[in-house]
């Protein structure tokens, strides 16, 4: 077996894909370098060099073959960081080489292409929940931060939605579980990377007077309007599942 080795990157990925089929290997594995364990010795290895014209001209032949919306399927199924990640996406692509056919990824008699299609339902589901319960906080600087913990990458998936809706304020969101997020200017909407980890107790002591009090108006709101009497916890977390509690100032 042949063990590509990427960078981790979506461009990395479909470089290393472009090679498979360059160099004609049969018996082969993509795999990130971040996550690679080599348990045969044996095992060749080929490291990748990203490059964009690669990928491009990759993604250009998949999207005659499976149009923007199959690319955008595998943008999830990338983006949901599944173990099976690069071999089901690897698949798709074989697939459409071999058969030049839009519906491949609506096969669902075969196994590789249900999984990606039960991969993007769950990415879907986690993009509309956060843009549905993200909370924004008003910082001292004017700016509204906002700190999300998805299950999956999907900071992506929801820059456009915010950039849309909040255009006329100063906005960040920042992925707790894998330290970057998206900060918007009034003018450019682009990704950040800190070299250390957010400090959330720093980052609560920079909330604007104005958010405190609005914070404490909201917490005393939401208890008054709480009856006890009709309190339904079942169905409650059906439409607000516990694990979003954390963003929501009334649960605090």
């Amino acid at each position: 077996m042949t063990t590509l080795l990427y960078d981790g990157t979506f461009d990395g990925l479909f470089t290393a894909i472009f090679e498979v089929f360059e160099y004609r290997y049969q018996d082969v594995e993509i795999c990130s370098r971040e996550s690679f364990q080599q348990e045969n010795m044996f095992a060749k290895i080929h490291e990748v060099i990203t490059q964009q014209e690669k990928s491009e001209r990759v993604l250009n032949k998949l999207e005659q073959n499976i149009g923007k919306s199959g690319i955008n399927q595998l943008l999830k199924v990338f983006l949901s960081e599944d173990s099976e990640m690069e071999k089901l996406i690897l698949s798709a692509v074989q697939q459409s080489v071999k058969h030049h056919d839009k519906n491949i990824l609506q096969n669902f008699a075969d196994d590789d292409m249900m999984k990606i299609s039960k991969i993007c339902k769950s990415v879907s589901r986690e993009r509309h929940r956060m843009t549905a319960f993200v909370r924004f906080e008003k910082l001292q600087d004017e700016i509204y931060f906002a700190k999300i913990d998805p299950d999956f990458n999907v900071l992506p998936l929801i820059r456009k939605h915010f950039k849309d809706r909040y255009a006329d304020q100063k906005w960040m969101i920042y992925d707790l579980r894998r330290d970057y997020g998206l900060f918007y200017d009034l003018k450019d909407c682009d990704f950040f990377y800190p070299d250390e980890k957010l400090d959330l107790n720093q980052y609560q002591q920079k909330f604007h007077e104005e958010e405190k009090k609005y914070q404490t108006l909201w917490q005393s709101y939401f208890t008054k309007t709480n009856i006890k009497e009709r309190k339904n916890t079942k169905l409650h977390i059906q439409h607000v599942p516990k694990r979003y509690w954390k963003y929501l100032t009334e649960k605090w």
